[in-house]
């Protein structure tokens, strides 16, 4: 079965940077698209960006686009990786790895869309 596992979240000051992990196992994700959600108290889960598996084309909600954010995978190692860089406290939440069935990394940004989910891991930005 298919397994998420997000890892490297924590405390930063603003300004600071992050990378999470998110290790993927029970299947082979060629034909798939990975994604990273999030979910702040109080609000619904949002799209923060996307990437194809195979090739490796890239989208971003507009709330991180600019670089603050960037996506990117390791088919080695079967690995999912969000850098984040110049963290706002209003990027504090918890991180969603997810997965779901496409070739088109903005064909659905909807959380409905995505098949899988890793448990989460918090961010916490502090001012």
């Amino acid at each position: 079965q298919v397994q998420l596992v997000e890892s490297g979240g924590g405390l930063v000051q603003a300004g600071g940077s992050l990378r999470l992990s998110c290790a993927a196992s029970g299947r082979t994700f060629t034909n798939y698209v990975m994604a990273w959600f999030r979910q702040a108290p109080g609000k619904e889960r949002e799209f923060v960006a996307a990437i194809t598996w195979s090739g490796g084309n890239t989208y971003y909600a507009d709330s991180v686009k600019g670089r603050r954010f960037s996506i990117s995978r390791d088919n080695a190692k079967n690995t999912l990786y969000l850098q984040m860089n110049s963290l706002k406290p209003e990027d504090t939440a918890v991180y969603y790895c997810a997965a779901r069935r496409g070739s088109i990394p903005h064909g659905s940004t909807s959380r409905f869309a995505y098949d899988y989910w890793g448990q989460g891991t918090q961010v916490t930005v502090s001012s």
